[in-house]
């Protein structure tokens, strides 16, 4: 049940990024959501591997590499999601601070309720 509120929210986020930053498109909803588990299993899947690649540049930058590294992430998964594209790298390093910023206020609101319950 986690995975699937998890993903409804990914899905909520991608599509406030899609709807705020000019140069992402989608088709549908159901391409949207397709995207968002598509960014989910990359960012799961790949992101670590890359992460420990490009540790060094990450630290040199002070961690700014990680935008770089999200975009990136967005990046493949406008490549591999079908009816969800991105027009150009600035408008991924844009839709990956959005995106991060979603995230960030997500888990705050979900980290609240489970100190409550």
């Amino acid at each position: 049940m986690h995975l699937l509120i998890r993903w409804l929210l990914n899905t909520l986020a991608l599509f406030v990024v899609v709807e705020v930053v000019p140069g992402f498109h989608y088709r549908s909803i159901v391409s949207l959501a397709i995207a968002a588990l598509v960014l989910g299993l990359l960012n799961a899947i790949v992101r670590p591997i890359l992460f420990v690649l490009t540790l060094p540049l990450t630290i040199v930058t002070l961690g700014l590499f990680l935008i770089v590294l999200n975009a990136i992430m967005l990046e493949l998964t406008a490549w591999l999601a079908p009816g969800f594209r991105i027009d150009n790298f600035v408008a991924a390093v844009i839709g990956a601070i959005v995106l991060a910023i979603i995230s960030w206020i997500t888990n705050r609101i979900g980290r609240k309720e489970e100190r409550r319950g």
